[in-house]
């Protein structure tokens, strides 16, 4: 089959959506597919086998000042599609998503002149430009990792101000997504509770979804010979600044821990960490946290291999990689109940009731004392990584989806 796939943002440091690119696109041509990946900026290193399709914006939304301005060709601003992007975004809009699939159709346009792609693959644009790709007579479908409704309930709730919950609803394109799901000929979910919730939230019957399980690379993500266990030494993976990952309730939950343990968590180094930041001092954390910052593919493997436990307290997650992660490199976790964390963890971990930081502490004395219980969640989780979330295994049944609607 020829496959076009989408991605707004390509990198794989930029979030979920540029791993899942790299893996997919990668695992459909071993499979024998020819693949064409369109992507925007910040974009990826190249794909073994991959035929990449670059969409170059100006990225109004990051740059102020002066820096909007392209030197290079000063007057580009006024280009229809530039000048949306730039005014929408003034107001704090985040139209990138909606001008690159508008970008994405124009070229599509063009290559699929001499390339008869068979399938649209679009991962969570879901801007109106797809819409516009049905007249090609190609099925055009999309991945919703999980609805955007859910960031922006976190986003409200975090809010200090009524102004700042208006600068939520403005950033978030939930009607432009809620339009264009509907519309599209099949939609492709990473968890049994995101088709709930996109079924809930953006009208997406359920028929019309298939779930595929992430997969994961465990030729990487595995125990690492000679890598000794840090004794007390918990992990914690994620954007701590991002209130679904639940992190403040970690924070909060060690205050009632009794062992004697460490936190260090793998942030991706985050200039904010406003609250955070705040938090551990207000909470008299220092001496229990570290904060790591930003760490190679390597380095976090090997955080993995050296925790005794790895905490995942998200509010909700669509699937919930570091949870997989860890299990994949042996690690015991404790994982909240939220969005499809159980889904993933199942019985190879502890679950408890997401924004409780009492039955999170309770959880971690219990386990930490619990040599024996740790090594068989450790067995447990490692068998559950290479027996459900594998590459091969997704990309299979996507193929199956892609054929479906041809």
């Amino acid at each position: 089959m020829k496959i076009c796939m989408l991605c707004y943002r390509g990198n794989p440091y930029s979030g979920g959506q540029g791993i899942y690119l790299k893996y997919v696109s990668e695992e459909l041509v071993r499979q024998g597919h020819d693949v064409h990946v369109i992507v925007g900026p910040p974009y990826p290193p190249s794909m073994n086998g991959v035929t990449m399709h670059y969409i170059h914006n100006n990225e109004y939304y990051v740059k102020k000042g002066t820096l909007i301005v392209n030197k290079s060709a000063p007057f580009d601003i006024f280009r229809p599609l530039n000048a949306y992007e730039f005014l929408s975004t003034r107001i704090g809009c985040f139209s990138e998503i909606s001008a690159f699939s508008f970008r994405a159709f124009m070229l599509i346009r063009r290559l699929i002149e001499r390339i008869p792609f068979d399938v649209i693959h679009d991962n969570q644009c879901l801007g109106y430009g797809l819409l516009l790709m049905r007249e090609f007579g190609v099925p055009v479908i999309a991945t919703i990792h999980h609805p955007l409704t859910i960031d922006l309930e976190n986003a409200i709730e975090r809010a200090s101000s009524f102004l700042n919950k208006m600068k939520g609803v403005m950033f978030y394109p939930i009607l432009m997504q809620q339009i264009v799901s509907k519309r599209l000929d099949h939609i492709i979910t990473v968890s049994h509770d995101s088709r709930s919730r996109i079924a809930a939230d953006f009208g997406v019957p359920m028929e019309n979804q298939t779930v595929v399980y992430n997969g994961l690379d465990t030729s990487i993500f595995h125990p690492i010979k000679g890598i000794r266990k840090r004794k007390g030494k918990l992990l914690f993976v994620g954007n701590v600044e991002d209130g679904k990952k639940g992190f403040v309730y970690l924070a909060k939950a060690l205050q009632h821990v009794r062992g004697d343990v460490k936190l260090s968590v793998v942030d991706g180094g985050s200039p904010h960490r406003k609250v955070t930041g705040e938090l551990i001092r207000k909470l008299k954390l220092l001496d229990r946290i570290e904060l790591i910052g930003k760490a190679t593919t390597e380095q976090l493997v090997r955080h993995y291999c050296e925790s005794e436990i790895a905490i995942v307290p998200s509010t909700y997650e669509g699937f919930g990689f570091p949870a997989a992660e860890a299990m994949a490199c042996g690690v015991p976790v404790i994982a909240s109940d939220g969005g499809a964390l159980p889904e993933v963890v199942g019985d190879a971990g502890v679950i408890v009731p997401s924004r409780d930081d009492i039955a999170l502490a309770d959880a971690i004395d219990s386990l930490m004392a619990d040599r024996k219980k740790r090594t068989m969640l450790a067995a447990q989780g490692k068998e559950r990584v290479i027996r459900e979330f594998n590459w091969p295994k997704a990309v299979g049944a996507m193929v199956d989806v892609y054929k479906s609607k041809m």
